[in-house]
């Protein structure tokens, strides 16, 4: 692939997303806030990321952690003002970076204004049809269980409807009971939404994440979906993952708020389900609906039917499903590279390993194979140390909603609680939410009060003021491919080769790079993701080539017919041939 010039800047660009709730509390009420996030912007400058992507931070009564809004265009009291949020903007700006907000318009809070008129104006209410309300299904007596209008599942545990006396009908809710789900068929909602977006775009922000936007559009019949094997709820996703009307909201959104803007923005689309055909139809610029996507495909493939239906992994699924979305983009659309967010554990915990022996070895792997693919990749708050699982010893210690209602849920179907609880601590959202480990001190420097989730005690030993003083550690891993991203056009724009792609324990792949001269830069990426030595065959011309990138001082030369690469351990190797 050759590039030019004016290639978008988010192609060499690095995101870190920050959870403010568990990054830095500034009042020592034991929540994050936006005052603690501006006193550790030079942590995050220093780390060389390019964009701050921030979780919500609207006013909501918390039943999701802010997922739920009651007003979008405001700042919830417990995270500061919107002095607050100007400041910070316009120091993350003379830092050089840029800020993205979260956009959660599937759903409002159950106590929005809007949701609020919906629900209190009745069936012939002028805000009626903002939300997807329904009556009863017919012959049933309202309100009482199957009545609901239609077998959908929600993804919090339950039906996805929820009953309203008052008026004797139902409304959707794909999430909480507390999150009923906006009506994007109603032209009205669309551009109430599209006006919020430009008025934070005129405050100075630079894009927004879009929280599961392929699924605003259901197929309005709401049809029954077919229920699994062993399940209780229909699955209504393929009436609305990425259901009939998508494409043509997300061009009618780029349309309304993006296009002729002076700034080049950031538009993320969140899309669980979305298959690679879709993902390319999204995030082609001759479409202009979003500019990248995340996709679930790889994040889902330890687990069965359901989340926490926890199976092992095997490597060359998770090499295979990540080359696929590789190739399958191709030079149309772009990838978001992550391993990590505020809805998945901690990658050092689920794909390596998390024992004082190769915990940082293996986070640092993991750290090269992902930012080494083609896209653009997203840091979460501590994967940069290489944060890892916490040890929750009962029920009593999570506080995520999705676990604790599959957690009554199971256990008041039969199951065993000690055997869900064994999944939570596998795959549980809490995971990520422990707050961000700042150093040894007894709360980790996040707070001066009680923490809202406790923190991990592994931040005696894990945490930023150790690592940034050791220039062996994760956090300055992480900074090396940060830089290497900026400055060696091969990682963000090369061509992707996959190498090895059976083989259980080495991931393995090729970069190439033509520049506009034509010449060439090759990188050679290595990775052995076990805990034993591993051999890697070398084929004779890359014998000797420089080491761009390895995770700890020393490491032997790259040698032919094969290299011996010690548990864990990654390098990223180089070789360039002259242009025309």
């Amino acid at each position: 692939m050759v590039t030019t010039a004016d290639e978008p800047w988010w192609k060499t660009a690095v995101v870190y997303q920050i959870y403010p709730r568990s990054f830095a509390d500034s009042d020592g009420d034991g929540v994050g806030d936006l005052r603690g996030i501006l006193r550790r912007l030079d942590h995050l400058a220093d780390l060389g990321v390019d964009v701050l992507w921030l979780s919500p931070v609207y006013p909501s009564p918390h039943d999701d952690n802010g997922y739920d809004i009651t007003d979008y265009q405001d700042i919830d009291p417990l995270y500061g003002t919107l002095a607050d949020f100007d400041e910070l903007l316009a120091e993350v700006h003379r830092r050089g970076m840029r800020l993205v907000m979260d956009l959660v318009v599937n759903h409002t809070s159950d106590e929005h204004p809007w949701f609020v008129a919906s629900r209190d104006g009745g069936p012939d209410g002028p805000r009626r049809d903002w939300y997807w309300w329904r009556p009863a299904r017919p012959g049933t007596v309202p309100g009482t269980p199957g009545a609901e209008p239609n077998n959908w599942g929600s993804f919090f545990s339950g039906s996805a409807w929820e009953y309203d006396e008052t008026s004797g009908e139902y409304h959707l809710h794909l999430f909480s009971r507390k999150q009923p789900d906006l009506n994007w068929e109603n032209p009205h909602v669309r551009q109430a939404v599209y006006a919020m977006m430009r008025w934070w775009l005129e405050r100075g922000v630079d894009g927004f994440r879009m929280d599961v936007v392929n699924l605003l559009s259901k197929d309005p019949a709401l049809p029954d979906g077919e229920v699994p094997a062993g399940g209780r709820w229909g699955d209504g996703a393929p009436h609305y993952v990425c259901g009939p009307r998508i494409h043509e909201f997300l061009a009618e959104m780029h349309r309304e708020v993006f296009a002729g803007h002076p700034k080049r923005l950031l538009t993320v689309g969140e899309m669980p389900g979305a298959t690679v055909e879709e993902a390319r139809l999204f995030t082609d610029p001759a479409r202009a609906e979003v500019d990248m996507v995340f996709t679930f495909e790889h994040v889902g493939l330890d687990h069965g039917a359901g989340k926490f239906d926890v199976r092992p992994l095997r490597l060359s699924e998770l090499k295979a499903s990540l080359a696929r979305w590789q190739t399958g983009l191709g030079e149309v659309g772009w990838n978001s590279l992550y391993w990590n967010n505020h809805d998945q554990p901690r990658v050092v915990s689920r794909f390596g390993d998390d024992s004082p022996a190769h915990r940082v070895r293996s986070a640092k792997a993991l750290a090269t194979v992902l930012h080494l693919h083609r896209g653009t990749p997203y840091v979460y708050q501590g994967e940069e140390l290489g944060m890892a699982n916490a040890p929750f010893a009962s029920i009593d210690d999570f506080r995520d909603i999705e676990s604790l209602r599959h957690f009554e849920e199971e256990v008041r179907h039969g199951a065993d609680p000690e055997k869900v609880l064994d999944a939570l601590r596998v795959m549980g959202r809490d995971n990520a939410r422990t707050p961000m480990q700042w150093d040894d001190s007894p709360e980790a420097g996040f707070t001066e009060g009680v923490p809202w989730i406790a923190v991990n005690p592994d931040h005696t030993e894990v945490n930023a003021a150790a690592q940034v003083a050791d220039p062996d550690s994760v956090y300055h891993h992480y900074r090396r491919l940060i830089a290497l991203r900026h400055t060696e056009p091969a990682v963000a724009f090369g061509d992707f080769t996959p190498l090895l792609p059976d083989d259980e324990r080495i991931w393995a792949f090729l970069r190439r790079h033509e520049d506009a001269s034509g010449g060439v830069t090759e990188l050679l990426v290595l990775a052995n993701l076990g805990s034993e030595p591993a051999s890697v065959p070398v084929p004779a011309d890359w014998a000797g080539a420089e080491a761009l990138l390895t995770d700890h001082p020393g490491a032997a030369p790259l040698s032919s017919p094969a290299t011996l690469l010690a548990p864990w351990e990654s390098r990223v190797h180089r070789r360039r041939a002259p242009g025309r």
